[in-house]
């Protein structure tokens, strides 16, 4: 499964991290960082380190699971 990681800084200089499950694809960059602003400007999200403050990145993240039969 692919998901959306969307990190901010917060107060403390952390890096938080939120992730979307099933992204709308192909991803637009733009769209993404029309979107973080507007959770910045909008003071959306918190995080335990105090206020998001500024985008850091963002990132498509896929992980594969295969299981071993024992």
């Amino acid at each position: 499964m692919r998901k959306l990681e969307l990190k901010f800084l917060n107060e403390e200089g952390r890096v938080v991290t939120y992730t979307l499950d099933h992204p709308v694809e192909p991803v637009d960059p733009e769209t993404i960082q029309e979107a973080m602003d507007t959770i910045l400007g909008e003071n959306a999200l918190y995080s335990t380190g105090g206020n998001l403050t500024e985008v850091h990145s963002a990132r498509i993240v896929e992980r594969i699971v295969e299981d071993i039969e024992l």
